[in-house]
């Protein structure tokens, strides 16, 4: 019998292909007869447009069309989502009309006959701006003298949603100890590897995109309401992504211009956004600044939290920009019982890029809230993190738990993962080491940060499962993979159900004409939702194939066998047949269309991976700068299908999560002009620059999906940032320093390390 499968660390079998540079991108797409897009776009945050003259472009050599947004009037505006009922929403167009909001938003587009002729021609557009006053602050946006984005709002507030859970009051009134913060959340660019691009092409009267994107169905939906197309007639084709990180989870209106140019010209066009658009244009992640007050009792007890956030909305909203700062506040407690909670969240539009979903998506600000808040307490109440932390868990056998905000909690161990960290860590040497390293001058520390996620969640995921005439099994799944590794891991769900090897399952993904469906590859749902479909599938069809053997071995279902890619009666192994046999039994006797399972699955509830993270860090007195010498975490994601992409998984969301503590940061002057909008200036770490990552899980099952798992791509990234953070604040604690914003650079170390020394940071040399 075949050794199963799931649960291992099998290799993936996406990378192959694209190690041997046989990837298919985007723009390695060429079709004959071509045309390629490109935009003009704003230089100026806040302006009005006062005249734009086309006359010169679309004269010049290879120009084939040159359109503002009145030419695009025909299209819908893009659907955006309201994180509050009754809110405004601003109309969200294609290409700006009136007025700009922020630096690179496009007000026209230009279509040519090579990339080369539409960048000339496009310097021949003469527009006229009238400069407004830009506002880039969240507090002085909101301001009654402020220069306003939307005159007609009265206001640069998007929404407000204030919430108030538990016995506020008291909890304050008798607490021992306030511990105040403000914390800046600060903007990040996601800066995947393959910027944004679409390819657009009509085939026999119907209209193909083909997008780099986090989800097939998603970009259908969007840009199938726009161009007012049913969707049946609108086919949308995903390969090769090279990254997304959240950014390509939405369908944004380059996309639907390069669809409804295709249509209108009957010619292919392309897109492919340059990498200063892709800093300035697609969506930044993160920008909150917090303000939070926790109260506790002198032992420890945290009894309330306070918090009032502002989240930088940007010029304007794009699809999912007011949602995700409001997940925010539904986990500000984190993995504690903490029984009262308040939150007052307002979106803020600035003179900004908009904001969006990155890596995470509300939930490592609301880690970082809560764990830097922990660790604040623990100074002032002069306690070890660790034990403070244990202290105020919430305990396994209150699962399923529903926290302040009346969000409920799966399943959970947060004691078991902390403690394994500390075990694994070898916690109490490492302080023994910083005790030593203190004593020699040197400035280390220890950051502890825990953290629980939500993920998964509506709507339902859709797969099909079938057999081939060869005998093997083909997966349709509707996730949108683009580095998660699903050809790999849904794969395993399926083997073990045949009995057949990883190598005798192909998953076919990206075509919104193939019979599957999933919202789209992001928030960590995909194992928990996709997967889960699959695996419905793959018994569904299990289930099948011994209906249809039982009928050719005239024998009952329940005494027919599936393993080892063999179909049979149980315990009689002359009557049996390889599944290549049965599929061409199954065709013969005018049954073939059974060897095709679809199934959905829809999660009755949201998943919660969870996780302790550790980092051990150095910090050079004379510059500031800071060495990370380990990093631990042990992670939760429930029941691992694949090991090996776990810690992948995990290796990139922790070096994603070490950057915005260490070393990224969207910066705006006060006109807001991008000064971080190409690679040379928006610090990216290398390998260079961070250690090697010690990974370990503890295994606490879902109720939710048949697996038990949960998800894995953004609990990386939500317990680093707040580790990293505290253990470089832990470093600095014995000069006086307890709290700095990120990124935590050499410079701003440096200047804080001068200040508290009574040295004038900007006479001294650092």
């Amino acid at each position: 019998m075949a050794r199963p499968v799931f649960g291992t660390s099998v290799r993936r079998v996406e990378d192959p292909h694209l190690i041997r540079g046989a990837g298919r991108y985007v723009d390695d797409l060429q079709p004959a007869g071509c045309l390629h897009a490109v935009f003009l776009r704003s230089h100026l945050a806040h302006a009005t447009i006062a005249r734009i003259d086309f006359t010169a472009a679309s004269t010049a050599p290879g120009v084939v069309a040159v359109w503002s947004a009145a030419d695009l009037a025909d299209l819908e505006p893009l659907e955006i989502e309201a994180a509050v009922d009754g809110m405004p929403v601003p109309e969200r167009r294609v290409l700006a009309s009136g007025r700009v909001r922020h630096v690179g938003e496009a007000v026209a587009m230009l279509i040519a006959e090579s990339p080369a002729q539409a960048r000339d021609a496009l310097e021949l557009i003469e527009i006229d701006f009238e400069p407004l006053p830009a506002v880039t602050d969240m507090e002085h946006a909101l301001r009654e003298d402020a220069s306003l984005l939307y005159p007609d709002l009265g206001s640069n507030l998007a929404f407000q949603k204030d919430a108030k859970h538990g016995p506020m009051k008291r909890s304050f009134d008798r607490a021992d100890v306030i511990v105040h913060e403000r914390l800046v959340n600060q903007r990040l660019i996601p800066a995947a590897l393959e910027p944004r691009g679409a390819l657009a092409w009509m085939d026999d009267g119907r209209l193909t995109l083909q997008v780099s994107s986090q989800s097939t169905y998603g970009v259908r939906e969007a840009v199938a309401a726009s161009l007012q197309l049913e969707k049946e007639d609108l086919r949308v084709i995903v390969e090769d992504v090279g990254g997304g990180f959240g950014s390509k989870g939405g369908c944004l209106g380059e996309e639907i211009a390069v669809a409804a140019a295709a249509r209108r010209l009957q010619r292919p066009v392309k897109w492919i956004e340059e990498r200063w658009e892709n800093c300035a244009v697609t969506w930044h992640g993160r920008g909150q600044v917090q303000d939070v007050e926790l109260a506790a009792q002198r032992d420890g007890t945290v009894l309330a939290l306070r918090t009032r956030i502002l989240a930088d909305m940007g010029g304007h909203l794009e699809p999912y920009s007011s949602f995700i700062p409001t997940i925010t506040p539904d986990l500000q407690t984190g993995c504690y019982r903490i029984a009262a909670s308040q939150n007052s969240i307002l979106g803020v539009y600035t003179n900004k890029a908009p904001t969006g979903p990155y890596r995470g998506a509300g939930r490592p600000e609301a880690a970082f809230l809560i764990e830097r808040m922990m660790d604040r307490l623990a100074v002032e109440l002069d306690m070890d993190p660790v034990d403070l932390r244990l202290r105020n868990f919430v305990s396994p056998s209150e699962f399923p738990y529903t926290n302040a905000a009346d969000l409920t909690y799966d399943s959970g161990n947060y004691a078991g993962t902390l403690q394994r960290l500390v075990e694994i860590a070898d916690y109490p040497r490492l302080r023994q080491v910083q005790a030593r390293a203190r004593r020699k001058g040197l400035l280390q520390g220890l950051g502890i940060a825990t953290y629980v996620e939500v993920a998964a969640g509506s709507p339902a995921d859709q797969a099909t499962t079938r057999l081939e005439s060869d005998g093997s099994i083909t997966v349709i799944t509707g996730s949108t993979p683009h580095g998660q590794g699903h050809q790999t891991t849904w794969a395993q769900i399926a083997a073990d159900q045949f009995g057949v090897p990883v190598d005798r399952v192909r998953v076919v993904y990206g075509d919104s004409d193939l019979p599957a469906y999933a919202v789209g590859t992001f928030g960590s749902r995909s194992a928990a939702v996709s997967g889960a479909a699959v695996h419905q599938a793959a018994v569904a069809l299990s289930t099948r194939l011994r209906e249809l053997a039982a009928a050719a071995f005239e024998a009952a279902v329940p005494d027919i066998v599936l393993e080892d890619g063999r179909i049979q009666v149980r315990g009689v192994p002359t009557r049996g047949m390889p599944l290549a046999e049965l599929a061409r039994w199954a065709v013969q006797a005018g049954r073939g269309k059974e060897l095709s399972v679809a199934a959905e699955f829809d999660p009755p509830d949201n998943v919660f991976p969870f996780g302790a993270h550790l980092a051990h860090v150095e910090v050079d007195r004379e510059t500031g700068a800071v060495k990370v010498l380990r990093y631990v975490a042990v992670d939760d994601c429930g029941t691992v299908i694949n090991p090996m992409i776990v810690d992948g998984q995990l290796h990139g969301g922790i070096a994603q999560g070490l950057a915005q503590a260490l070393y990224e940061g969207a910066v705006y002057d006060e006109d807001g002009q991008l000064l971080t909008g190409n690679l040379t200036t928006y610090l990216l770490p290398t390998a260079a620059d961070v250690p090697m990552f010690e990974t370990e899980r503890t295994v606490t099952p879902s109720p939710h999906n048949p697996m038990g798992v949960k998800g894995v791509g953004e609990g990386g990234t939500i317990g680093s940032t707040p580790a990293v953070a505290n253990a470089v604040m832990d470093a600095l604690r014995p000069l006086g320093i307890h709290n700095l914003d990120m990124p935590l650079t050499p410079s701003r170390i440096w200047e804080a390390i001068a200040r508290s020394s009574g040295r004038t940071p900007s006479t001294a040399e650092p």
